[in-house]
């Protein structure tokens, strides 16, 4: 296993792989990781990050090696299909996959690799929702930053789902 620190516009990254494959992305490393993760930054991993920091819509192709339940990996195999720029609530996730928004937040906040599995463009009814498990603080705020670094308009009345479809609002949402 190998870890590096990448800086970003949104604050420092801490990456894990294990040979060629991204096995976890830290959103906010600890001191420790950052005092360990002094090693090389490859460039088949660095140069993709660094693309989507510049190009908002690059999309961020690592490939990953993700351990997780059945149902989280249908999660995230679902995650990986909402495109820049666009969001989608949980409650339209859990219809898609037969299942609870509560149930689709928990696999997303069990996500080892955001932004490569784009957790972030998962948001609540109401609003933004959480991020890797935070409801504020940092990480929120991280998301609000990749959120409008994609061209998602927050203004309160955050419209989620795919344009032209309704959303969550009009059928009761979770």
């Amino acid at each position: 296993m190998s870890s590096a620190l990448v800086e970003t516009p949104c604050g420092p990254l801490g990456v894990v792989w294990d040979r060629d494959l991204v096995t976890r992305i830290e959103l906010d490393p600890t001191p420790a990781f950052m005092q360990d993760a002094t090693g090389p930054r490859p460039d088949w991993l660095l140069q993709p990050i660094l693309n989507y920091f510049e190009r908002p819509c690059a999309r961020l192709e690592l490939p990953v090696h993700v351990q997780g339940t059945a149902f989280q990996q249908r999660v995230w195999a679902e995650l990986r299909q909402i495109p820049c720029g666009q969001t989608r609530t949980y409650g339209a996730i859990a219809r898609q996959l037969g299942t609870s928004p509560r149930a689709v937040g928990q696999a997303c906040r069990a996500n080892p690799c955001p932004l490569v599995i784009p957790c972030h463009r998962v948001v609540a009814v109401s609003g933004l929702g959480g991020f890797a498990g935070d409801l504020h603080g940092r990480k929120l705020a991280m998301k609000r930053w990749l959120l409008k670094h994609e061209g998602v308009v927050l203004d309160g009345s955050l419209v989620a789902d795919r344009p032209g479809s309704r959303d969550d609002r009009s059928r009761g949402g979770p």
